[in-house]
């Protein structure tokens, strides 16, 4: 028996330099594996013209070179004219994280599978948010870390922590980039600011783990010992949550909360794999749901803790 030849599946990911791209390399290649799938990774280099290029050059290919199916998580644009381009030539579209509204109308002329897998980031934002109000009893400031301007994941998470945030807590924003080395130059940035210079904060809140130790990393520069001391004593929350980065971080008292962010690369891989097999289009938008950690109860009894022992110190 002649062995059938394996699906090609393209994976374009933003960067290799955040914990949580990383987690979505190896859920995909997990998965791929199980499911027979020959997968290709590719990444951006969070540019977005470098990105569509890579993926154009890939479905321009001849034909017993092209992938069956394209996954994406885009750095900028929701890349309408290359899922396009993609759809023509037969191949599958699966976006991730990404608002896309020109997927209705592909899917009604596509024969290949067209849908999107994102996180739930508005709930990614309120869960944040909550975690704000428990680290922040009585109010204060939050430097809050926000990754690009043109990321819809990013944007959300912001308006979701905006519809939960008290009044009473104030919040000076920064944009980071998603990495490490871009939160890390930002906060230094800010630092050398005279704002910066006299500024009190409370609370160090990044919309991803890998900003949150770019944000501990420039306060480890200052050299004022007891401004350096000061910065690093207070509680950090990120977001991804990866078992060995973002988790670890919490345990090792790193940061005091994370979120949750399953990758979504596995379960776009599966849902790719039903559709071929049963020649159907799977949901248009499924959205993956996001979970605090430690429990938001957990964070609350902690604070409470250090309210009574405050009390008595």
């Amino acid at each position: 028996m002649v062995a059938q030849p394996k699906s090609r599946v393209l994976l374009s990911l933003i960067t290799p330099d955040t914990d949580y791209q990383l987690e979505q390399a190896a859920a995909a290649e997990r998965v791929a594996a199980k499911l027979g799938f020959a997968l290709n990774i590719e990444y951006a280099d969070s540019d977005g013209v470098y990105q569509t290029l890579q993926i154009l050059k890939v479905i321009q290919s001849a034909p017993a070179l092209r992938p069956h199916a394209v996954v994406v998580e885009p750095v900028g644009t929701s890349m309408v004219q290359v899922a396009h381009a993609a759809a023509k030539e037969g191949i599958g579209w699966v976006i991730l994280n990404r608002d896309a509204d020109y997927l209705t109308n592909l899917r009604s002329k596509a024969s290949v599978p067209i849908f999107a897998v994102s996180t739930d980031n508005e709930e990614v934002g309120r869960i944040q948010g909550k975690q704000i109000s428990a680290l922040t009893p009585n109010g204060g400031c939050v430097l809050y870390l926000e990754g690009p301007t043109n990321c819809d994941a990013a944007a959300h998470r912001t308006q979701g922590m905006l519809a939960v945030n008290r009044p009473d807590v104030r919040l000076k924003r920064l944009r980071g980039g998603w990495t490490e080395a871009g939160a890390c130059h930002a906060i230094q940035s800010w630092l050398q600011l005279g704002l910066g210079k006299q500024a009190v904060i409370d609370i160090v809140v990044c919309q991803n783990d890998t900003m949150a130790m770019g944000a501990r990393k420039a306060f480890e520069g200052i050299d004022d010992v007891a401004r350096r001391e000061r910065f690093l004593a207070l509680p950090f929350v990120g977001c991804d949550g990866v078992p060995d980065r973002g988790q670890a971080y919490v345990r090792r008292g790193l940061l005091k909360a994370t979120v949750i962010t399953p990758p979504l690369t596995g379960i776009a891989l599966e849902m790719l794999a039903h559709a071929m097999r049963s020649k159907t289009q799977p949901p248009e938008q499924t959205l993956v749901t996001p979970q605090p950690f430690p429990p938001l109860e957990t964070l609350q009894a902690s604070t409470r803790r250090n309210e009574i022992v405050g009390l008595h110190s």
